[in-house]
């Protein structure tokens, strides 16, 4: 018994990252197969959460680094959430001008130092991130 309640707070913030974050609610789906399906999403949605956090965490660690500026006024964040890195790319999009259906320029994102720290603790490449997808 010691060693589940041990475990509750790891449950507990599970728990809330499915209430809150992923804003799941009772929703009326009158066939089995359905519910299956919406709680197969929501369970793919906290592992990704997870693994993103133990990503981003074992790449600190890798590079000795106590916290990243995650917060607002780039204040330290020594236990990064998922919500917290996926926030800081929110507003990071590529923009396609076509002309008459003609494709005639990407405006590729430009990513802060923030961000591109972000993606090298991840171990995702910055260029591979920002680089136009071939036609």
């Amino acid at each position: 018994m010691l060693a589940a309640y041990r475990y509750q707070p790891n449950l507990e913030r599970r728990h809330h990252l499915l209430k809150s974050v992923q804003d799941a609610a009772p929703v009326l789906l009158k066939n089995p197969v359905r519910i299956e399906a919406l709680f197969c999403c929501q369970f793919l949605a906290l592992l990704i959460n997870a693994l993103l956090e133990r990503e981003i965490r074992t790449g600190m660690h890798a590079a000795t680094l106590n916290s990243i500026p995650l917060y607002p006024e780039l204040r330290g964040c020594p236990a990064p959430s998922a919500e917290r890195v996926l926030a800081i790319f929110a507003g990071v999009s590529r923009h396609e001008l076509h002309q008459h259906g003609q494709h005639v320029q990407t405006f590729e994102p430009e990513l802060t130092d923030q961000q591109a720290q972000v993606l090298e603790l991840l171990a995702i490449p910055s260029t591979g991130y920002t680089k136009s997808r071939p036609r």
